[in-house]
């Protein structure tokens, strides 16, 4: 039971500390990054600003906007889709290159693989580390420069990039679910491939499809963000469109911008009932 006269927390001391620690920390930051709200509420740039945010209203809607407008929203679900594709192409193998849970020399060492059969991941883990390092924007950069203006680029960035994350929380994802079904296959003679499909996939398939949904709606964002330098779909719609000063028409694909997220997380949302 607990002690009604104990009426401090044990525990105000190392959260007072921590939170020292973080305003230490945070304050050094804030310098260096040299933020000035103030800048916003300034006499011209808050003219500028209201100017610019009153052209957003109406929403642009006539007929030749909106098809030009259905087009780069497909070219943007397309740009995610095809990257998040290839992406789980290069991410399942290495998963199950870089994860513990299906290791032979585990089933002797009472769960623990031997230090030579960890050594031999960690190329894979290293792969997995170099692709997701660079961030989605310097690989469409780079890939603009090669193979030239449009989608192409944005899918081979976000497919890279993706890659690298996928494959590291999947192997994660392996090595969290209960091992002992693996393990027994394995013990049986079953092949490594089996032991994954009927003794790990079962388990780690609703958070692998939640995470994979959350990752494609990642892929949409960044689809828009790459446009910007020339990877296609909303993104460079937006971009000519700013530089226009049409602030209807970036109205219209802010709303469709939101539309796609609103898509995404009700997808995520059904994948998780169906398979909870």
């Amino acid at each position: 039971m607990l002690n009604p006269t104990v009426t401090r927390d044990p525990a105000a001391p190392a959260r007072l500390l921590l939170t020292l620690v973080a305003l230490t920390l945070l304050w050094p930051g804030l310098s260096l990054s040299e933020l000035d709200l103030g800048v916003l509420f300034d006499g011209s740039n808050a003219e500028t600003m209201g100017v610019f945010l009153a052209g957003f209203w109406p929403p642009a809607h006539d007929q030749p906007f909106l098809a030009l407008l259905a087009q780069a929203t497909l070219e943007t679900l397309a740009i995610a889709t095809a990257g998040m594709a290839l992406a789980l192409l290069i991410a399942l193998p290495g998963a199950l290159l870089a994860t513990r849970a299906l290791s032979l020399s585990a089933l002797s060492r009472g769960g623990r693989p031997a230090w030579w059969a960890q050594a031999l991941r960690w190329p894979a883990r290293g792969l997995l580390i170099v692709l997701r390092s660079i961030p989605e924007i310097v690989w469409a950069l780079l890939f603009v420069r090669a193979v030239g203006l449009g989608p192409t680029a944005g899918v081979l960035a976000i497919a890279i990039t993706y890659a690298g994350m996928l494959g590291k929380v999947y192997a994660e994802i392996f090595e969290s679910v209960d091992p002992q079904p693996a393990r027994a296959l394995l013990a049986a003679g079953s092949s490594r491939l089996q032991a994954f499909c009927y003794g790990v996939l079962p388990q780690a398939t609703g958070e692998m499809l939640s995470y994979s949904v959350y990752r494609w709606e990642c892929a949409v964002r960044a689809s828009v963000v790459m446009g910007f330098v020339g990877a296609g779909g909303l993104g460079q719609q937006m971009d000519l469109s700013m530089r226009m000063f049409a602030g209807g028409e970036v109205a219209s694909m802010l709303l469709t911008f939101l539309a796609l997220v609103l898509l995404a997380d009700l997808l995520s949302r059904l994948l998780r009932w169906r398979f909870a």
